[in-house]
């Protein structure tokens, strides 16, 4: 129950990237926010995450692979979904979804899923940097610093983060390369929520890092 759990918090938390899916694949922001919601309710009412379990090294595959049936199945079955059609709902915070979606790049369905998973990955371990910085009282810092973690060496200005930060230009540095490794450790974290050993986690690093760069 507790594994379950787990991964019904993970789901919740990477509903934009499937919800980014049904949108590309061409449903109105109506239909697609309760294809995703009814989706979601799915997967709780017929246990299909437990399907994920024996592979959760697959997890993201596993959704988008439950998504795509998902759709198959219930556009069949209703050509028009209407708004309230007969499935039930998981509350999703959907504020601002489609002014998210109307900035995202033209990308093919599965494209955007894999990239909008990869930049909630990414925001999941800002979120989280951010609160460990603030429970130790060094907000400024990371607001100072946060600039620097997908920079490269040549573009950080020691100088004058150091004078931001009222730091030797050496304590500047320190502080960089700490913010910038414990941003790695939080992101491995994440992923590793979603894989059973470290074979699989190297592969979604890889495949993490793969994305990431084809969107530069």
């Amino acid at each position: 129950m507790e594994a379950d759990a787990a991964l019904e918090v993970l789901c919740r938390a990477y509903w934009y990237p499937l919800y980014a899916y049904v949108r590309r694949s061409g449903h109105a922001p109506a239909d697609a926010q309760d294809l995703t919601q009814a989706f979601f309710a799915r997967l709780l009412e017929k246990s299909w995450l437990s399907n994920a379990l024996p592979e959760r090294g697959r997890f993201r595959g596993f959704l988008l692979m439950a998504l795509k049936r998902f759709l198959a199945k219930e556009w069949r079955k209703e050509n028009s979904l209407k708004r309230g059609g007969g499935l039930g709902y998981v509350p999703l915070d959907t504020t601002e979804t489609e002014s998210r979606y109307a900035v995202e790049p033209s990308l093919g369905p599965d494209e955007m899923f894999e990239r909008c998973w990869a930049l909630t990955l990414l925001d999941r371990g800002f979120a989280s940097l951010a609160v460990e910085y603030s429970a130790d009282g060094r907000s400024v810092e990371f607001e100072k610093l946060t600039p620097y973690l997908s920079a490269s060496s040549q573009e950080i200005d020691y100088e004058a983060t150091a004078t931001a930060l009222g730091l030797s230009p050496g304590a500047a540095r320190v502080a960089v390369h700490r913010l910038r490794k414990r941003f790695r450790e939080v992101i491995r974290h994440e992923i590793a929520q979603t894989v059973v050993d470290e074979v699989a986690l190297a592969e979604e690093l890889r495949h993490f890092v793969n994305i990431l760069r084809r969107r530069a």
